[in-house]
This record gives structure tokens, sequence and C-alpha cells, in this order.
């Protein structure tokens, strides 16, 4: 909770049939006598990201990782102002077939149902305008989307009290605490693969997103502060090489290399300027700024860039 308002977050989960077939999954809700978008309050200490992907869970059995921000619906509930964060989550064809959804007293079924039917089975008009967001990406073939992350390190010994090199300086316990705050919310986008500055102050701000993921951490001094150059191609060799592989990639860099990372992005990709760039180029420690890309079209610009902060 912040300031009174009731945060949220759930997501459009979607597929598409072995026939080619647009679907979209909507719950309905037995207290409520409903039928909605899956989706669910924060809890303490979580990130919004790691919140849809638990209530996802929760309400589905699904198993899901985040694709690009629908945005963001405000109602009132008993008085107090409530906030619902959306994203995408594309689904298998056949997902609700592996879930472990049972029926129950909060959800008494899941139906896949058309986008036409899905608008007028909804209870509430602003799912339905989340729902019509959705529509319009995968029109455009931009609702299919990887993810550039690039976060930026915990906070760290100052370098004044440190007497070693500058790469060996570790993680305050803010830090770590920052560290662990987010690796759940970067863990929510299902990355494939993980990529940090030789810095220690790196290795360790990604560590815990390499326990929860079960990836490999790969180390590049191509990223690092200590070879960082005002033209940085060795940093546009990283983030093309990773926009090659199509896959979402986290890359932990420090304050100075991440603008190169933003703008390597989005000169790739032919982005024209998004509202939050700026801000996805100026993180804070322990922030990351996750920019989606459409898997058929990466030189078809950024679709959709979102910044996130740790709770701790």
């Amino acid at each position: 909770m912040s300031g009174g308002t009731i945060l949220a977050a759930g997501a459009v989960c979607w597929k598409v049939t072995p026939r080619g077939k647009l679907r979209i999954l909507v719950v309905h809700r037995t207290r409520h006598g409903d039928v909605s978008l899956p989706k669910g309050k924060v809890d303490p200490g979580e990130t919004l990201p790691e919140t849809a992907v638990r209530e996802i869970a929760e309400e589905t059995g699904l198993v899901v990782g985040l694709g690009v921000p629908l945005g963001i619906v405000e109602y009132t509930v008993g008085g107090r102002p409530k906030q619902v964060y959306y994203w995408a989550a594309e689904t298998e064809p056949l997902a609700l077939a592996n879930s472990t959804f049972v029926s129950n007293d909060e959800v008494e079924k899941l139906t896949w149902l058309s986008v036409k039917k899905a608008r007028k089975k909804l209870s509430y008009r602003h799912d339905v305008d989340i729902v019509k967001r959705f529509r319009k990406l995968y029109k455009l073939g931009r609702a299919r989307t990887f993810a550039i992350i690039a976060l930026r390190h915990g906070k760290a010994t100052p370098a004044g009290d440190w007497a070693g090199p500058d790469a060996t300086r570790p993680l305050l316990p803010r830090g770590e605490r920052q560290a662990m705050s987010v690796a759940h919310g970067i863990a929510a986008f299902r990355p494939g693969a993980l990529v940090a500055s030789t810095a220690v102050r790196c290795t360790a701000t990604i560590a815990p997103t390499a326990r929860i993921t079960g990836l490999a951490v790969a180390q590049s001094d191509a990223i690092s502060q200590d070879a960082y150059t005002a033209r940085g191609d060795a940093v546009r060799e990283v983030v093309a090489a990773a926009l090659d592989t199509r896959v979402t990639t986290v890359l932990c860099s420090h304050g100075p290399v991440l603008p190169q990372i933003i703008e390597s992005v989005v000169r790739a990709t032919d982005s024209a300027q998004l509202a939050n760039l700026p801000r996805a180029a100026s993180l804070s420690v322990g922030e990351y700024a996750v920019l989606h890309v459409p898997v058929d079209d990466p030189s078809g610009g950024v679709v959709a860039v979102e910044v996130h902060s740790p709770t701790a």
C-alpha cells in the first residue's frame, strides 16, 4: 500500500491455438460473482511484477512470464483509491491442461475466449479497455516481446572508504537487501540470460536473480565501469549480441554505463523517443529498466519501457 492507495497487479493471459486463433483467459470469481482478468493485491515487500506472476499462479495455476505492460486502471474500493497494473502474458497453447487449477471459493472457473467474446463477458469496463489495448498491439504484431533489462547494482561501499581496487568494492547491507528485493520482480519477466559487469558490486547484485532463475551469470568487462569510454563501442556490441538472441537478457552494470546500454538498444531497434527512456537511463542504485522489443521485428522499435525500484 502507498499513501492509502491499494496496489494490485495482473495480466492479460493470452495464447494462440494450434489453429491460429487468439484466445484471452478470463476468471469467473466465486465470491464476487463476476468475470474479470486475473489479478490481485500487492503483498508487503513485493514489487508489482512479482505480484502479477504470483496472483496469476494462485488464481489460475499458470506460471507465466510477463511481457509488455498494458497500463494502469484506477477505481475506488470501499472509499479507497485502487490502482491495478497490467501486463501481457503469453501462455502455451495447451497451458490450462497442465495447470494445477481446481474450482475453489475464490475462483469458480477459467475460460479461454476470443477477444470479441471476452469484451462482452467481462464485468468491468476497465478490464475491457485493457483487453482493447492488448488487441491493438497484437494486430500490429507487437504483443509478443522479449526484453533487455538494465539493472544498476545495489548500494556499495563508498570508494573513499575502500582501500582496494574499485572493482572489488562490496555491497553494503542496504545493497544486499536491494538485490534481494528486485530479484523476484526481474524473474517475473522470465529472463533467459544474465550478464554482469566483472565488478563485485554487480555480480553480487545479480546473484539473487541467478539463484531464483537457475541461470548462470556471464561476466563482461565491456559493461564494467573500469572499461567505460565515452564512445561506448564495446557496450553496443554487448547489447547487439543480446538483441540478436531475441531472448530476455539482464545486463547488470554501473551508473555511467547504463545510459550507453539504453542508447544502444534505442539505436539498434530504431526506436522513437519514448516517455520513459530518460528515466531508464538515470537509474538509482538497485533499480532496473525493462525495454520490451518485438520478437518478430526487433528493428521496429521498442514497444514499451518500464522502471522498477527495490522495496527494501
